[in-house]
């Protein structure tokens, strides 16, 4: 209904985690939640903004929810419409890994980097990646998001890979990194050995 607007930011306004901004377009104040990670790119009060916009209609409530990209905004509406995945969630998805993070999590079936947003179980996260993973393999070549879901450990060895890092010390950023450039290895990435895996990781991690 309402694909974007553009107008100034009149105020931010932040209560129980959620952060609203109001923007002002031909002197009409549009409330909108955005996700929180939004703030470290929008410019400061009273300048000029363009926030891409999804509205969300519910018997007791409708409430216009902003991005600052119209990939943010769609990779939104493809999450909500996963089954027991409401707005919120949606957004704390996007709050906690970020737009490309997410999409690679979702295509490689990264499921305990999907638990790492406060509300996603381990069944949740599954449920991402089982309904989205083919739908975000093609949408992200048409949106031209930048991702290797071929470039890392099969599903059966990740996890033991990512905790056996995680232990050592790396965070999630780090080892994801790490992961998708050695797997650029045409044998690594063909091997289900976990302890290449995480000698090749360290050696790259060490440069």
């Amino acid at each position: 209904m309402i694909g974007y607007l553009k107008g100034t930011i009149a105020s931010i306004q932040k209560t129980n985690n959620r952060v609203t901004l109001t923007l002002e377009v031909n002197q009409i104040g549009y409330d909108l939640q955005v996700v929180p990670r939004l703030l470290q790119s929008l410019p400061s009060e009273g300048e000029e903004a363009q926030i891409f916009t999804h509205l969300n209609v519910r018997e007791d409530q409708v409430t216009l929810f902003g991005f600052g990209s119209a990939a943010e905004r769609d990779l939104f509406r493809q999450l909500i419409s996963v089954s027991g995945i409401g707005p919120q969630l949606g957004v704390a998805l996007l709050d906690t890994l970020g737009l490309q993070d997410l999409v690679q999590a979702i295509v490689s079936g990264n499921t305990r980097l999907l638990s790492r947003t406060p509300g996603v179980g381990a069944k949740t996260a599954e449920r991402i990646a089982l309904e989205l993973k083919t739908k975000l393999a093609e949408w992200r070549q048409q949106s031209g998001i930048v991702v290797t879901p071929g470039a890392g450990p099969a599903a059966n060895i990740l996890e033991d890979v990512e905790m056996t890092l995680l232990a050592l010390g790396y965070t999630d950023q780090e080892i994801t990194q790490a992961l998708q450039a050695v797997g650029q290895n045409t044998a690594l990435s063909k091997s289900g050995d976990t302890e290449a895996w995480i000698r090749q990781a360290i050696a790259w991690l060490s440069q």
